[in-house]
């Protein structure tokens, strides 16, 4: 069993929202960074969904590989029971912010959804059972890696609002390539972690 001290728990912190960003080191999750991130207060209200979503569906997808699969030697039905689970959480989040934060919701408009075919979420919860860990270790995994989302796409709207509002961007560059250049750079900022070991 894994020994968790602070220590422990920071180099887990480090690891997920910076050496391997799931977005800007692994590239997964990038519909929604482009799609949402062109204000700040809507990025990080998606940003704030993914985290939900992820820590509930590691919660969840954990219970079911152990109690459920793996007792029944249906482990390959991993990533279909997985999505299923996904999907389900989404709209359950869905229906939550369209009757509480309706602002939040309709700004969020097509993304919301996409949620379910996100494949940070999916792919953060089949990592952690691929390597192996344990109940707190998937949990904190999760969170983590959707702190690093939401700290990613944060980061993006702010520099694609503020080059908007300051830059003269030639037209052929204006909307997605200059978001797409945009990215790259960022990325090669956090690609800039990887020399840290813990």
């Amino acid at each position: 069993m894994q020994e968790y001290n602070i220590g422990t728990i920071l180099a887990f912190a480090i690891n997920a929202i910076l050496i391997e960003n799931i977005v800007l080191t692994q590239f997964m999750g990038c519909c929604p960074f482009f799609g949402v991130s062109k204000n700040s207060d809507t990025a990080l209200g998606m940003g704030m969904a993914v985290t939900f979503i992820m820590g509930l569906s590691s919660i969840v997808t954990y219970g079911i590989y152990q109690l459920v699969l793996v007792p029944l030697k249906l482990e390959y039905l991993e990533t279909i029971a997985f999505i299923l689970v996904i999907a389900s959480l989404v709209q359950l989040v869905e229906m939550a912010l369209k009757k509480l934060v309706p602002a939040l919701y309709n700004a969020l408009g097509i993304y919301l959804p996409l949620i379910t075919t996100n494949c940070a979420v999916l792919g953060i919860c089949l990592t952690n059972i691929q390597n192996g860990y344990d109940f707190l270790s998937s949990f904190l995994s999760s969170i983590f890696t959707a702190i690093g989302f939401t700290l990613a796409i944060w980061i993006f709207s702010i520099v694609r609002t503020r080059m908007e509002e300051t830059c003269d961007i030639p037209k052929a560059f204006q909307g997605f390539p200059i978001a797409l250049i945009t990215a790259a750079l960022l990325s090669f900022g956090f690609m800039g972690f990887n020399g840290l070991t813990l």
